[in-house]
């Protein structure tokens, strides 16, 4: 049931949906998302600990991994308050003010880990196809130079943006398709004709994250070429190896991206807990998933986490000792 604010117009407000037909089980779904939103925050932040706590990881495959992590924190908390909000308190109503603040949020983080996948894909082909530049052309500075680049390209795309929105109003009063503002959902809302922002939203959406992905399987071609000209098959392995969390992530990225797109902008009749159900998974997959891949399948990482934590259990043993002497 909706439930209006007396001091809320509902010409103002949005409602957020969690997953139609089942808000009844709201209490029972929360708490596989709560895991998921929990994996995410602990993971990427146990992946920014170690790279930053540990020497041995300050090089630039591991920089681009830390931007990586933070850029899925900031979606991770950009979501979390409003997805949980609907699932624990039914409190789905939200400002469009707020609506626009948070759908800028989540189209720029989507975009920010678009591009720090591609800086990642050039990482490996540098690595791979001129292994002898590597050292001498990807330093830390860089590194830095890479990564501002990243930031002042997303800035040059998103102000636009910004302005486009703000002179943009909207019909309050209807419901969204999911417990977050998504460009392709909150459009169909507009007084002013919604072809043009959908035309600005598929174009950044197919220039920024299509160019990106282009220029990522573009990559991965060369490498393939340079692996299969590898005589020893042991060497061919392990060049594949260093790819196999790179692929992973753009995969868990790219897959439910796209399919949440088509979805929203050439099947309208898809059914909204199909959207409903993309949707989280766009969200929260990448979060979860990367610091999950990035444990298991590289070893660095793996022993840097287990040295870590054997240290702080030793560090805690000691101080437990020394208060039972002072005791």
């Amino acid at each position: 049931m909706l439930i209006f604010n007396n001091t809320t117009s509902s010409s103002s407000i949005f409602f957020l949906t969690a997953f139609p037909g089942l808000e009844l089980a709201h209490v029972w779904i929360s708490i596989p998302v709560c895991v998921l939103y929990t994996i995410a925050l602990l993971g990427n932040s146990m992946i920014l600990f170690v790279i930053v706590s540990e020497r041995s990881l300050h090089k630039p495959m591991y920089y681009f991994l830390s931007m990586l992590s933070m850029v899925d924190l900031g979606l991770t908390v950009t979501t979390l308050p409003t997805v949980l909000g609907v699932l624990w308190f039914h409190a789905r109503e939200i400002s469009i003010k707020a609506c626009c603040i948070q759908m800028f949020f989540v189209h720029a983080f989507s975009f920010l880990e678009s591009s720090v996948l591609v800086a990642m894909a050039f990482d490996r082909y540098i690595a791979i196809c001129s292994p002898l530049k590597y050292a001498t052309f990807l330093t830390n500075v860089m590194s830095l130079v890479i990564g501002l680049i990243i930031c002042i390209r997303q800035v040059i795309f998103l102000f636009p943006s910004i302005l486009a929105v703000n002179n943009v109003s909207f019909q309050g009063g209807h419901e969204l398709s999911h417990p977050f503002c998504f460009h392709p959902d909150i459009l169909k809302f507009t007084h002013s004709n919604p072809w043009i922002s959908s035309f600005w939203g598929m174009f950044l959406q197919l220039y920024l994250n299509g160019t990106d992905l282009l220029f990522i399987l573009f990559s991965y071609v060369l490498i393939l070429r340079t692996v299969l000209s590898i005589v020893a098959p042991q060497k061919q392995q392990k060049a594949l190896s260093t790819c196999v969390c790179h692929i992973c992530a753009v995969t868990v990225f790219y897959v439910p991206m796209i399919t949440l797109s088509l979805a929203h902008r050439l099947f309208s009749s898809t059914p909204r807990v199909i959207c409903s159900i993309l949707a989280n998974m766009y969200l929260l997959l990448p979060p979860v998933l990367n610091p999950i891949i990035y444990s298991l399948k590289t070893k660095v990482i793996r022993r840097a986490i287990f040295r870590l934590l054997q240290f702080k259990g030793s560090r805690d043993s000691r101080v437990r000792g020394l208060r039972g002497s002072w005791n």
